[in-house]
């Protein structure tokens, strides 16, 4: 009798070590596959915010999806038209505008969040746009953003300074151990030497 109660005993908690593992491993599936979601979202979310603010320069969608903080920042009442004005100054976007960036989270699956940045062509410029979002409750919001033009026309960068030329090292002589270096360091390269 005794052996029969402890082998329905045992079968009972390995019934229920079953269960608690099949929840458990629904529970993982259920995070996993909501945190990828997330991750989606939140791509498009910055991708839309790129296509919103800076092609069609909506101020109602960027008044809109504001965080509390974010709102601060553009507290002064003309702050956030001064903004788009500023993107529309520079005209109208050439090519296509590639966001890049990715989302993280808090502790494993929540409080996703991302950092981005863009680069975007103008006929004669370009400019960055940097941002972070957040998805805290309910919707995607913008945490900060920063639009910074550049003033360099498209394919003419800077041109390098021509690398000085190669030269063996001196050689000490009488004539170097008077001379005060070489003519390029020297301020006075055109007078003579001794100052007469």
């Amino acid at each position: 009798m005794k052996l029969n109660s402890r082998s329905k005993s045992s079968g009972q908690v390995i019934v229920l070590v079953i269960i608690v593992l099949a929840l458990l491993g629904g529970a993982y599936w259920w995070l996993n596959s909501t945190k990828q979601q997330m991750a989606k979202e939140g791509q498009q979310f910055a991708n839309e915010l790129v296509q919103k603010i800076v092609v069609q320069r909506d101020l109602n969608f960027f008044a809109s999806r504001l965080s509390p903080q974010a709102r601060m920042n553009f507290a002064a009442p003309t702050a956030q038209q001064e903004f788009i004005n500023e993107i529309g100054r520079h005209g109208a976007p050439v090519g296509q505008i590639n966001v890049q960036g990715k989302i993280e989270f808090q502790s494993q699956f929540f409080e996703p969040h991302g950092t981005f940045q863009a680069r975007i062509n103008y006929p004669a410029e370009y400019a960055e746009i940097n941002f972070t979002i957040s998805h805290p409750v309910g919707r995607w919001q913008i945490d900060d953003i920063n639009f910074i033009p550049q003033r360099t026309q498209l394919g003419t960068a800077p041109a390098a300074p021509p690398a000085p030329a190669a030269s063996p090292a001196p050689a000490a002589s009488p004539e170097s151990a008077t001379s005060p270096g070489p003519a390029a360091s020297s301020p006075a390269a055109g007078s003579s030497p001794g100052g007469g």
